[in-house]
């Protein structure tokens, strides 16, 4: 490979080093798949002309965890790798928006690889800005990958594919290959869809003191769109004042939610009532209601009514949601035909995307219920009426049974910045435990 980057990184689960873009392929799939990561959806607090709305995740720790094995870093470095990246990102999403030129949000996540990648394994600025180049220009991904009936495999691993090329391109321009400069000038990319050359946006950074981009990131609470949280609040806070009354799918008479126009267009249109596989199921906004109330109703005797965060974390959907068998319980399907989602109007774009303005009313046989206008979910860093972190640890412990030794791994992650260049080294060493059969 050349500019000494021979040492090879590592994939979940294994010892063997093996090129680097390969394990970070391999490991971004993984985080995608265990859906343990964060979202933004580009909103600074306190500058108004940075809130374009652009949104996406931060799938894209493995490529600062490949370089830090590739160059023998420390915790220390591969930590600021990691900040690096989300900041990149979420300045970009904060200044300019993807979806409204139809790109993939995941684009933003390539060029912060590409950026960070660069840094971390020596890379000069000419490269790194080449590399960027390069990205941007060959591998642009359009919002075609989650349009359609049915969704694809490769909706999930968009953000592995560009993880890839971003790691790739630097490669590359360090061994003498040359990209665009200035891309984000240049006339007729995606940021510039006109014969100008000047710039498309300004862009911000943080330097020092506390306005970070990462401190606007949210948790995502539960392996689905994120964009869904506002709801799902909504529809746990009717829960909670049913009070466990609520017992089978004949009970349930209608459910009718207000929703802003970014969730109603993207998550309810009529195809995503029968969601047929797990990238369409995790984008539909109808099977994650009407699963989650399907749940509530097999475990009334069980669930405590007692909180939103003790709902949530009985209720958080997992992997086993996503089953085929689950994808056609006959009752979720009943429940998906009871669901009416309509768009808020004005008043709930207004809202977004400093919230996720959702209001759920449930008629059912007790009574009616009204969750009220719900706007900063649990997860958001703006929330503070609920316990976030409470329902976070729950999540964690409940997908870390996919590891052997979960708590021996979770206990290196929580002092990564203190680990030796040894030890990074190590992060992806853990056993894990394969299911006897595949989540569809």
């Amino acid at each position: 490979m050349g500019n000494g980057l021979e040492g090879g990184a590592k994939c979940l689960g294994s010892e063997k080093p093996i090129r680097p873009e390969k394990a970070v392929m391999a490991n971004c799939s993984a985080v995608r798949e265990w859906d343990m990561n964060g979202s933004m959806f580009g909103y600074h607090p306190r500058n108004p002309t940075q809130r374009a709305g652009e949104f996406g995740q931060n799938d894209f720790y493995p490529v600062a965890a490949a370089a830090a094995q590739v160059r023998h870093l420390s915790g220390q470095q591969l930590v600021l790798g990691m900040l690096l990246a989300d900041e990149v990102r979420g300045r970009l999403a904060q200044a300019f928006s993807l979806r409204v030129q139809g790109v993939d949000h995941v684009l933003y996540g390539g060029v912060a690889s590409a950026c960070v990648y660069g840094a971390l394994v020596g890379a000069s600025e000419k490269q790194i800005e080449q590399a960027i180049g390069m990205v941007v220009s060959h591998y642009a991904p359009t919002v075609s990958v989650r349009k359609g009936l049915r969704l694809s495999d490769s909706k999930g691993a968009a953000s592995a594919l560009i993880a890839e090329a971003a790691v790739l391109s630097v490669t590359r321009c360090m061994n003498g290959f040359q990209g665009p400069e200035d891309i984000f000038r240049q006339p007729w990319t995606v940021f510039r869809r006109s014969g100008d050359a000047t710039s498309a946006f300004d862009l911000e950074l943080g330097w020092e003191g506390d306005d970070f981009a990462i401190q606007t990131m949210h948790f995502k609470l539960g392996l689905c769109a994120h964009i869904t949280a506002g709801a799902q609040l909504g529809l746990l806070s009717v829960l909670l004042q049913t009070q466990g009354r609520l017992r089978s799918v004949s009970d349930i008479h209608s459910i009718n939610v207000s929703v802003f126009k970014v969730l109603f267009e993207y998550l309810c249109q009529p195809s995503k009532r029968r969601p047929k596989n797990r990238s369409s199921a995790d984008h539909s906004l109808y099977y994650v209601l009407a699963r989650l109330l399907r749940k509530a109703l097999a475990q009334a005797d069980q669930l405590q009514f007692s909180s939103i965060e003790s709902l949530w974390k009985d209720l958080i959907l997992m992997p086993e949601d996503y089953t085929a068998e689950a994808l056609n319980d006959p009752v979720t399907l009943q429940l998906m035909d009871k669901i009416n989602v309509e768009y808020g109007g004005p008043e709930y774009d207004q809202q977004y995307p400093e919230g996720l303005p959702s209001r759920l009313h449930l008629n059912c046989a007790i009574s009616q219920f009204d969750s009220g206008l719900v706007v900063t979910p649990p997860g958001f860093s703006t929330c503070v009426q609920y316990r976030s972190q409470e329902i976070l640890e729950a999540k964690f412990q409940r997908l870390g049974t996919a590891l052997k030794d979960y708590s021996k791994f979770d206990a290196k992650l929580r002092r990564l910045d203190q680990l030796s260049a040894a030890e990074v080294q190590t992060i992806y060493d853990c056993q894990l435990n394969e299911s006897s059969r595949s989540i569809a």
